[in-house]
């Protein structure tokens, strides 16, 4: 509102200063009605009473006409004159601030900002054509303040926007009242270049320790005649001192086989964008070694002290040894990075491993009676085997065993139904998830075999009641894994869970007798782990399937057990023949598993039998199957299939893998399939 005569704002009191100058009204009708009430009173009293009104109600009129427009007049002097001393205070001050319309555009800028933009300050555009970043969408719009942070002439600033009403100031101050219910943006701008380069660099001087293990030593050496040993020797040094001199990093050798390397983060950050090339510049070191050598290394970063990065790093390193060596593997605190790993890795033939194990899983058995077994959800031929050796171990120590299995696939059915009903085998041979439980006592030992990820064992409940827990496993490790396992024997090399437990059965006990269902099923998980001892097959696996051989083990019989019926061989056919090749290298199909007894068991026969086809370097078969998308990966020895299968949550083997995906449909999971390859084939990771 505007006065007409002087054009200025006509202002009204407001909040404490209304009352004040409202208080004496108030007090005048309070007399008035006193008097009135007084004259029925006493009329001589409130004749006098009447009189002091009238000279009272005279001052107050006094006091409005004459002396509040001055007080008003004085005191919104005070306000314009405070208000430009804070205004010149806001112009001069060091930090860059400006005040914006909800659109954007700039309305007023202090002196600070005029020099960090080079602009005048008459400059009225819109903020978004000097700072991309911001846009009105981004504006806050509540009284929280909202950070943005942006480069700006190769500065670094964090820009603060606050949310303030048109009024806000004169109301504060409570002198006036506006009715423009507008708001604009106050924005600062914090120069943070400094801060951040001294951030960096004290980033990039960051204690990195690195392992570097060659996973081949001996056997590379023993392939070369002794004239070359030395030169052999000579150039791994060289390779391995060079490639990490050119971070000026320390590199020590801790055994013949064993490096450590001491460098800064700074030069760390080039090891992940060359992507540990040294792993595949050591495969070219060949002076008359038959066998390529291949690294594994191991690197700790992130900890709050040097010891800490040590043991990050000596984890790392148990990781790559137990994904199969020939990989890199980065551990910064809690996030684990990975490199490399492409290659298929053969088999070692010594058995000292094997001994170590079998003497610390009998010393473990020795102190219980009660043992659970149980491998991984929807139980395979090998999880089953390999469940049904142990239980030939523990029956031979004594021990009361039992083994978790919940849901019964086609392909071990035939198996199970050898062992339910006979004489020589407890009623409660095999238990459900909901009875395991109960069988849990103090010193129960819980044995997990042809897994290493809680959440796919058949009762993870199991693995949080239970001390004691003992692993075995085949497939490669990830970040995920069982922890706290007092014996955990994962062995990447080993063609299945039953070869590995067939060489402990062993080892454990010189006289252990295996009944030929028993080794039916151990040879049985060899078989389809090696799809026919095609696939992973190195001396060891044949070593295991002849010993079953020799107790029993029949292949016919075998066969018989691992055909498939009608309609589970239409399904497999039908889903081969509409299989779509993606980039000519990839088989990508559907099963449809509507109708049969186990769907996931003939979408992993799907993908064996795509490789049969020339020029495909790996399968991928999806199958929907209650409520969740199961995908089967295989391939023969081009790409590592775990690794594509990590990258969507899963795992397995370089050429046998798979994952479980939630909350998508099929036609997406393909879709991301494809998604996924296209970006590891873009970034060489296959």
């Amino acid at each position: 509102m505007f006065n007409k005569n002087d054009g200025t704002k006509a202002f009204k009191p407001v909040g404490r200063l209304r009352v004040f100058f409202a208080l004496p009204f108030y007090i005048a009708v309070l007399l008035i009605v006193l008097n009135i009430v007084l004259y029925f009173i006493d009329f001589p009293a409130a004749t006098v009473m009447s009189v002091f009104m009238v000279f009272y109600i005279a001052i107050y009129l006094y006091m409005q006409l004459a002396l509040k427009p001055g007080i008003m007049h004085d005191i919104i002097a005070f306000s314009s004159n405070y208000s430009q001393v804070q205004r010149q205070l806001l112009y001069e001050l060091s930090v860059p601030y400006c005040l914006l319309d909800t659109n954007g555009r700039v309305m007023w800028l202090n002196k600070a900002m005029c020099a960090c933009i080079n602009k005048k300050k008459d400059f009225k555009k819109n903020i978004s054509t000097l700072f991309p970043e911001i846009t009105a969408n981004i504006f806050p719009t509540g009284e929280e303040p909202k950070e943005v942070r942006i480069t700006y002439e190769e500065r670094d600033y964090c820009v603060e926007m606050k949310r303030i009403s048109a009024d806000m100031l004169l109301q504060d101050v409570g002198l006036v009242e506006s009715d423009d219910k507008d708001s604009f943006i106050a924005l600062y701008m914090f120069d943070e270049t400094d801060v951040n380069m001294y951030l960096q660099k004290l980033n990039d001087e960051q204690f990195v320790a690195g392992l570097i293990y060659i996973d081949n030593y001996e056997e590379a050496l023993e392939s070369i005649d002794d004239v070359r040993r030395s030169l052999f020797i000579g150039l791994i040094d060289k390779r391995v001192n060079k490639y990490f001199a050119t971070g000026a990093a320390v590199v020590r050798k801790l055994e013949k086989d064993k490096y450590l390397a001491v460098f800064r983060y700074k030069y760390l950050e080039k090891l992940l964008a060359d992507k540990f090339s040294i792993l595949e510049d050591i495969k070219s070191v060949k002076i008359g070694n038959e066998m390529t050598l291949t690294l594994s290394i191991g690197i700790g970063t992130g900890a709050d002290n040097y010891a800490g990065n040590y043991d990050l790093a000596k984890a790392a390193m148990d990781l790559a040894l137990g994904r199969g060596g020939d990989q890199a593997v980065v551990k910064k605190g809690d996030k684990i990075l990975y490199y490399g790993g492409k290659s298929q890795q053969m088999e070692k033939n010594t058995r000292v491993k094997v001994r170590v194990k079998a003497h610390a899983l009998r010393q473990i058995l020795d102190t219980t009676d009660n043992v659970l077994v149980m491998g991984h959800k929807l139980a395979d031929i090998d999880s089953f085997g390999s469940a049904i050796g142990i239980y030939t171990i523990c029956r031979k120590l004594g021990k009361n065993v039992h083994i978790v299995i919940n849901e019964v696939t086609s392909s071990v059915k035939p198996f199970m139904k050898r062992f339910i009903g006979k004489d020589e085998y407890p009623e409660d041979l095999f238990l459900l998830k909901e009875e395991a439980p109960e069988y849990v006592d103090a010193a129960t030992v819980v044995i997990v075999v042809d897994v290493n990820k809680p959440q796919l064992t058949e009762c993870p409940e199991l693995l949080d009641k239970c001390k004691t827990i003992v692993v075995f496993d085949h497939h490669r490790q990830s970040s995920d894994q069982i922890t706290g396992a007092v014996l955990s024997y994962v062995d990447p090399y080993a063609s299945s869970a039953s070869e590995m437990i067939t060489e402990m059965i062993q080892y454990v006990d010189d006289n252990i007798k295996i009944k030929a269902f028993e080794a039916d099923a151990l040879y049985a998980g060899i078989n389809i782990d090696t799809d026919g001892f095609n696939s992973k097959s190195g001396p060891r696996t044949f070593e295991a399937a002849a010993f079953l051989r020799r107790h029993g083990a029949d292949v016919t019989r075998v066969r018989k057990m691992l055909r498939n019926d009608m309609d589970e061989y239409k399904a497999v056919a039908h889903a081969v023949s509409r299989a779509e090749v993606y980039r000519d290298a990839f088989a990508i199909a559907i099963f449809n598993g509507e109708g049969l007894e186990s769907p996931t068991i003939g979408g992993a026969k799907a993908a064996n039998q795509l490789l049969d086809i020339s020029g495909i370097k790996a399968s991928f078969v999806i199958t929907e199957y209650n409520e969740k998308i199961y995908i089967s990966a295989r391939s023969i020895d081009e790409v590592n299939v775990q690794l594509v299968m990590e990258k969507l949550g899963g795992g397995g083997h370089m050429s046998i893998a798979g994952a479980q995906l939630t909350g998508c449909t099929v036609k997406e999971a393909v879709d991301t399939i494809k998604e996924t390859l296209d970006n590891m084939l873009s970034e060489g990771e296959i």
